[in-house]
């Protein structure tokens, strides 16, 4: 079986025991080059995780990136960048919005007449749809971060 080496922990549980990367080496008998290229995000072969493992007195597979906390972190991640991406559009249509409202209100003053109403009032419908939307997917969000 081929594991994916959680070198993040690697690093964490040596930094835990406040042990020097020297330490763990030789406690493991592996390189301290091998070591810290490991520590840096490089991927371990089978027998350094056992040389590893051996050190920390556990199990390989303790020191393998569990597929599924991988797979949930990096939907958590998308779902953080759509969730973004949804604030910003309304950011960006809110400003064009009041750039917008201003024209219409400077072309009514010109015109002497409220001759840019109907513009104004479904622009304004537009962008309380757009908040609406925003504050469903924030809404739904929370609710599954508390699931």
């Amino acid at each position: 079986m081929t594991f994916k080496t959680d070198t993040a922990k690697i690093k964490r549980w040596r930094e835990e025991r406040h042990w020097s990367q020297e330490h763990l080496a030789e406690l493991s008998g592996i390189g301290l080059r091998t070591l810290q290229r490991i520590e840096r995000g490089q991927q371990a072969s089978a027998e350094t995780l056992k040389a590893l493992a051996s050190a920390y007195q556990v199990d390989v597979a303790a020191l393998a990136v569990d597929p599924r906390v991988e797979a949930a972190e990096m939907v958590q991640t998308r779902n953080a960048r759509a969730r973004s991406a949804v604030r910003l559009s309304f950011g960006i249509h809110a400003v064009s919005w009041l750039m917008g409202m201003a024209v219409f209100a400077a072309i009514s003053l010109n015109a002497g007449a409220f001759i840019m109403k109907a513009p104004m009032l479904w622009w304004t419908v537009g962008l309380i749809g757009h908040a609406v939307t925003v504050a469903l997917v924030e809404l739904v969000a929370r609710y599954q971060e508390g699931v």
